[in-house]
């Protein structure tokens, strides 16, 4: 497929954005006539119309993010509900998920094979998680942790489909500044859905001071059913080791950042996502604590890293190396912030296993991108025709070409 030209416009296109907002219906019409036609994936799709499709994303993941990061302050006060506000929010991004899964499978614009396949396989590894999730809590009553394995499905699946997005947009978007700002804010989703566990222990830290201070920040409803389940609120609201969340918030929060800095390529990716997953983390604070819901704590101490991180990769100092002062800069951030401000717990005999094991998964990931095959899997493939293998073609400005 060669660089496309924009086409013609269908008869009945609005005259501009503005217009067909005015007439949403007539736009919807327009856009199921001019754009849901059969099509195979790696079809030409003009740059205009790459920006619209990878906007859509962007909007469908902004309401899941807003959506689950409402959905954690709300379990830490009430009972759950199948339909409480912030379920409905991410419920609508999952919708528009889903609406552009099908239209990238029956139109194939803006993927190839591969990136169609992850997205497909995201949305299935979702879909299929929310009836086991909803069948555990009848089962099992509340299940405030973000622990559980029903909702390790939800952030696997985001997650996949979350590659499949970031390697639709990389392959074809064209080189430049639209391409490097869309690429930012996919991954800043991606970042914000590995580190999400974590949140569990930095709201249950300040809810159980709040609980053992007198003023608890949970309904009584809900200490109630932790009671029922003869759980103490240690239990309740730090029912996961000391060892957890530094080992994730460095081997899962700051490992996303090191691809994402490798991926980018951008000198300060990794500190720009980290500086703006936190300042999200501050304005969403600022707004739930007003609304009356309970506050949690910020880890801060990932700025810290993603430094590190960013000077690392700029000074070409091996991951199995950098990680170790990486991982040093991280704990000393987190000793700091502990210092002026409550942290959740931390096992701090624990960093040195941390460290090694980021050394590990740095080193693999390094080793990974150094070989042919991975240079061949960022090539668009085309479908398989009958009797012949996929065929890997080359990214031309806003397209691919046949090799």
């Amino acid at each position: 497929m060669s660089p496309s030209t924009p086409p013609a416009p269908t008869p009945g296109a609005p005259s501009s954005l503005s217009a067909g907002l005015r007439s949403p219906v007539a736009l919807l019409r327009w856009l199921w006539s001019a754009y849901m036609t059969p099509g195979e994936p790696g079809r030409a799709t003009s740059q205009q119309e790459l920006r619209w499709i990878y906007t859509a994303w962007l909007a469908a993941f902004a309401l899941k993010m807003l959506g689950s990061s409402w959905d954690v302050s709300w379990h830490f006060r009430w009972l759950r509900d199948d339909l409480a506000p912030p379920h409905l929010l991410n419920s609508a991004g999952t919708a528009l998920v889903v609406a552009l899964v099908v239209f990238a499978t029956y139109s194939g614009h803006g993927v190839d094979r591969r990136a169609l396949r992850l997205m497909q396989g995201g949305i299935g590894v979702f879909l299929v998680a929310i009836p086991i999730d909803i069948v555990n809590h009848r089962v099992n009553g509340l299940d405030i942790t973000s622990w559980s394995p029903s909702h390790a499905l939800l952030y696997l699946g985001t997650a996949v489909m979350l590659a499949g997005a970031l390697r639709g947009w990389w392959l074809y978007a064209a080189p430049g500044r639209v391409r490097d700002l869309v690429s930012l804010g996919l991954w800043l989703f991606f970042v914000e859905d590995v580190l999400f566990p974590n949140q569990h222990q930095e709201y249950g830290v300040l809810a159980l001071a709040a609980h053992r201070a007198g003023h608890s920040t949970a309904e009584p409803s809900l200490l109630d059913f932790a009671a029922a389940q003869g759980q103490s609120p240690e239990q309740f609201m730090l029912p996961v080791p000391s060892w957890v969340h530094p080992a994730w918030l460095v081997c899962a929060g700051l490992l996303a950042l090191v691809v994402a800095r490798r991926t980018v390529g951008l000198r300060w990716t990794a500190t720009l996502l980290a500086g703006s997953y936190l300042g999200y983390r501050a304005v969403a604070w600022v707004l739930l604590t007003g609304a009356g819901f309970p506050p949690s704590v910020l880890p801060v101490m990932l700025l810290a890293g993603a430094v590190l991180v960013d000077l690392a990769t700029t000074a070409r100092v091996p991951g199995w190396l950098a990680a170790l002062p990486v991982t040093a800069g991280v704990a000393l951030a987190a000793l700091a912030q502990s210092a002026v401000a409550v942290i959740p717990p931390w096992d701090w005999a624990a960093v040195p296993v941390v460290a090694a094991g980021f050394a590990l998964l740095w080193g693999a990931v390094d080793r990974l991108t150094a070989t042919p095959a991975f240079a061949r899997w960022q090539l668009p493939v085309e479908p398989a025709a009958a009797g012949r293998p996929d065929t890997p073609v080359l990214v031309g400005d806003g397209g691919a070409s046949p090799r």
